[in-house]
């Protein structure tokens, strides 16, 4: 749209979307900082998979950058039709089984507020009793600080900045060169060893939980951390990293459906998927900031916009939500966006690709050395 509507050429407008994606997901990640859990004494961002996450995430944006310079318009419009048509289809059968499930359960409910039977054996319809152990109520400030959790925050920042300093070094050095390589490469230890970490927690933490004839989740994921699950975690980390690097968006639209496959619940899953957009976002955009490649008037202006739709779009889906009593409108909105997406997306795409075929420019692959 910035380019179609407002006349920026691509990179302004990849550079400033980059700036608006940061703007909506850190006020959504400050609104959901203010959310307790819906049905757990547990924050509402699952640490542990945003640890499992954003490293394989900030390792495929790069890699998607890369490839972005490398690949025709073509494949890339191709790809966006193909992996977006994919995980909304998912994502939208997805949200049909849940809106079963809370059909049922809703209808459970209703028919344990009708009938209650007593102590003494009577039968009392319409009776509204309180639970004998009612949920604590906390101040907005005292979920803020229960969904803080400073050392994981602290090892996702050192992440963050670990490839923010390898990506501006890297950006001072000759394309191609020794160095220019050295510095591309030591993303993926940087990488791996944080994921690494976090996988086999959870997989010792999983064996320890089967071992013991625990039933209970050790994060929001209902999986079994097998290595096999991980190792679909990491591809899928990486293919949604790459995505958003290629089409400058924030990865989000493959996370998110990742979440919901995993058995996250909605509300973890946006919470969760959001707070980890925030870095890969804001990496971009410091990056581009450093490139001079975003005029800044612009930038603030649609980020503050983006700040204010990102904060009441949070709001007004979590009303919704609360009054129909139903998660799965998550799922469904979600589905949507990436759906619409691939429809606007992939025509946009198709039309420039006629246009380059009709003005016979070139179609296939380009060098990544003399394209930088």
């Amino acid at each position: 749209m910035l380019t179609l509507i407002v006349g920026f050429d691509t990179k302004s407008a990849a550079a400033l979307s980059k700036c608006m994606i940061m703007g909506a997901s850190a006020s959504s990640v400050w609104y959901n900082l203010r959310v307790p859990h819906p049905t757990r004494e547990v924050p509402i961002i699952d640490y542990d998979l945003a640890l499992l996450f954003q490293p394989m995430l900030l390792l495929g944006i790069t890699l998607g950058v890369s490839l972005s310079v490398v690949f025709p318009y073509w494949l890339i419009t191709v790809l966006i039709i193909i992996l977006f048509i994919g995980t909304s289809s998912r994502s939208f059968f997805k949200g049909i089984e849940m809106w079963k499930e809370e059909t049922i359960l809703k209808k459970e409910m209703v028919n344990r507020q009708e009938t209650f039977v007593n102590s003494r054996g009577e039968l009392l319809i319409d009776t509204e009793y309180e639970p004998l152990l009612p949920r604590e109520e906390k101040s907005k400030m005292q979920i803020l600080f229960f969904n803080l959790k400073w050392k994981r925050l602290l090892v996702l920042f050192l992440v963050w900045a670990s490839f923010l300093l390898l990506q501006v070094i890297k950006n001072d050095v000759a394309v191609c060169g020794a160095w220019f390589w050295v510095l591309f490469c030591l993303q993926f230890p940087v990488a791996l060893v944080v994921f690494g970490y976090e996988a086999v927690k959870l997989y010792r933490e999983n064996k320890k939980r089967i071992s013991t004839g625990n039933t209970e989740s050790i994060c929001e994921a209902s999986i079994e951390w097998t290595p096999m699950h991980i190792l679909f975690c990491a591809v899928c980390g990486i293919i949604g990293g790459t995505v958003g690097g290629l089409l400058g968006s924030g990865g989000g639209f493959v996370l998110g459906p990742l979440l919901l496959e995993i058995g996250v619940s909605p509300h973890v899953a946006s919470a969760t998927s959001t707070f980890v957009m925030m870095f890969s976002s804001s990496l971009s955009v410091v990056e581009f900031y450093l490139l001079k490649r975003f005029p800044i008037p612009f930038a603030l202006y649609l980020m503050g916009v983006s700040i204010v739709a990102g904060f009441w779009g949070q709001f007004f889906v979590r009303k919704l939500v609360t009054i129909l009593r139903r998660a799965s409108l998550i799922v469904f909105i979600l589905s949507g966006v990436i759906f619409v997406s691939a429809l606007t997306m992939g025509g946009v795409g198709i039309e420039k690709s006629i246009k380059m075929i009709q003005d016979h420019e070139f179609m296939g692959f380009l060098n990544f050395c003399s394209s930088q």
